[in-house]
């Protein structure tokens, strides 16, 4: 799957159950880990779980073999690593805290 299609499949993947304020971020020359970070929120410690599972689990039935999942047990937040794409699913408060956007982002201040 190239880039752009896993970047399409995780979105669709995170919108089947309803993640909220979905950022998608190109940290190619930022990163030597990935190219591509997807930041999303979920409601609760179950919805982040969800989540996360929903993509860990579809990314497996397309033949995508995350290289790793961590965070699942506690639910604050759960990053799955799928190679050239790693998803951040966050509680509000672990996101806000963080701020992932801002460390990763472009900006052109």
């Amino acid at each position: 799957m190239h880039a752009e299609e896993l970047t399409k499949f995780v979105l669709d993947k995170i919108d089947d159950m309803k993640g909220r304020d979905v950022q998608v971020l190109d940290v190619k020359g930022l990163s030597t880990i990935t190219d591509t970070m997807v930041i999303v929120s979920g409601n609760s410690k179950r919805h982040v779980q969800s989540i996360a599972d929903n993509v860990a689990t579809e990314a497996k039935h397309a033949g995508l073999q995350p290289l790793g999942v961590e965070g699942q047990d506690a639910g604050e937040w759960v990053l799955v690593d799928l190679g050239e794409l790693v998803l951040h699913v966050m509680q509000e408060k672990a996101r806000d805290f963080y701020q992932l956007e801002k460390l990763w982002g472009r900006h052109s201040e």
